[in-house]
């Protein structure tokens, strides 16, 4: 056997995302498996370097998890000719500079989303990274969840016949840091620090959209900051100045209908926190996280509206579980792996910087049609 270790330096890790999906539940937990293993016996072997801006934070992280390489010098570590990946999860608002160096020292790019604060800035990334000639790669992570893998194995057999509309339900309720504290830091509230609703899901939307059913060639919302004040880490109140709602319409290749609600001020009664809800002429599925139930054409009830007599049937009770039929991973890791062969071994990869910059584009054009009250075209986006 032949271990091939990749340096990574990975920024941002410190936050809640970056650390735990990332870092505990990516790249430590594939060292814990030994590796990532390719075809031919070879070993991927990634040795993260942890990067931050506060040296107490960094440290203390390092030692907690026995990780020997860490620094508060992002310039200096992409100097390093053993780093071969930088990793950013950064705030939106700092992720562009720090992708740009990064791509200017040679090295491959995995990054969250959004990419960059803007369209323009995410393909002039995508751009820039493609004139390098290095590899790079969004994070996608909805599109590796088993609801969201049982539905496509749906769609790729053929399940639903001509798929004819999705509804999308996310959210939950977010504290508002003054009797509760808040689960979301307060910055997500913040148009001025890269808040907003739309610019975290909207580019989940076009992807998940976009991967399985079709391009979104438009879009129409309406967006909404229902809590207009809160409370944040120290205690102090603030203005909320970004959306901590969108109720979004997409109409997607082939004559599909999604209709996508995120809300940040919703109190649950779903099964998960996000429910897809897809109905085609042959059949019908809603699919959450893990979870995906059906219900066939051939089984499909035939309820009659009377107001003046209770319900006596269980509508729920009328859909079935699609198995598991796999052993699925932990969603990020999933995407890691694959990048890390992508990177080592050139196996296929498609979600790019420029896959990033249409989940941008999809957020401004969300936003710009919730300003102007109307539906807006969805250019296509080339380099």
């Amino acid at each position: 056997m032949t271990r091939r270790t990749i340096g990574i330096a990975m920024n941002g890790v410190t936050g809640r995302m970056g650390y735990r999906q990332h870092l505990v539940r990516s790249i430590l937990a594939i060292r814990e498996q030994g590796g990532v293993p390719l075809a031919d016996g070879t070993v991927i072997w990634p040795e993260p370097v942890l990067i931050g801006r506060n040296e107490s934070k960094i440290r203390a992280l390092a030692e907690r998890h026995g990780i020997e390489q860490w620094s508060t010098d992002l310039a200096g570590t992409l100097a390093r000719e053993d780093i071969e990946i930088y990793f950013d999860a950064q705030v939106t608002s700092a992720r562009e500079k720090s992708v740009r160096a990064a791509i200017d020292a040679g090295k491959h790019i995995y990054c969250e989303k959004p990419t960059a604060v803007d369209l323009d800035g995410a393909l002039e990334l995508a751009r820039h990274a493609r004139a390098a000639g290095v590899r790079t790669g969004v994070v996608q992570d909805k599109l590796f969840l088993p609801g969201l893998l049982k539905l496509k194995r749906l769609i790729d057999g053929g399940f639903f016949g001509r798929i004819l509309s999705v509804r999308g339900e996310f959210g939950y309720w977010v504290f508002e840091g003054d009797w509760q504290e808040a689960q979301r830091p307060s910055w997500n509230y913040r148009s001025e620090d890269g808040g907003g609703i739309v610019v975290d899901m909207f580019p989940h939307w076009e992807y998940v959209l976009h991967t399985l059913f079709g391009r979104v060639n438009s879009v129409q919302a309406l967006t909404a900051t229902h809590i207009p004040q809160r409370v944040d880490e120290n205690g102090h109140t603030y203005q909320a100045t970004a959306d901590d709602a969108a109720y979004g319409i997409f109409e997607l290749s082939g004559g599909i209908i999604a209709q996508i609600n995120s809300s940040w001020t919703t109190r649950v009664d779903r099964d998960e926190l996000v429910e897809f809800h897809v109905d085609g002429t042959e059949g019908s599925a809603v699919a959450g996280l893990r979870n995906c139930r059906v219900q066939h054409r051939s089984l499909t009830p035939k309820p009659v509206w009377n107001p003046d007599l209770p319900v006596t049937e269980s509508f729920r009770e009328q859909w079935s579980q699609v198995p598991d039929n796999d052993t699925f991973d932990n969603g990020f890791k999933a995407q890691w792996e694959l990048f890390l062969k992508h990177v080592v071994a050139d196996e296929p990869w498609s979600w790019d910087l420029l896959a990033g910059a249409r989940g941008v584009q999809l957020a401004e054009l969300g936003l710009r049609s919730a300003r102007e009250g109307r539906r807006l075209d969805v250019p296509e986006l080339t380099l």
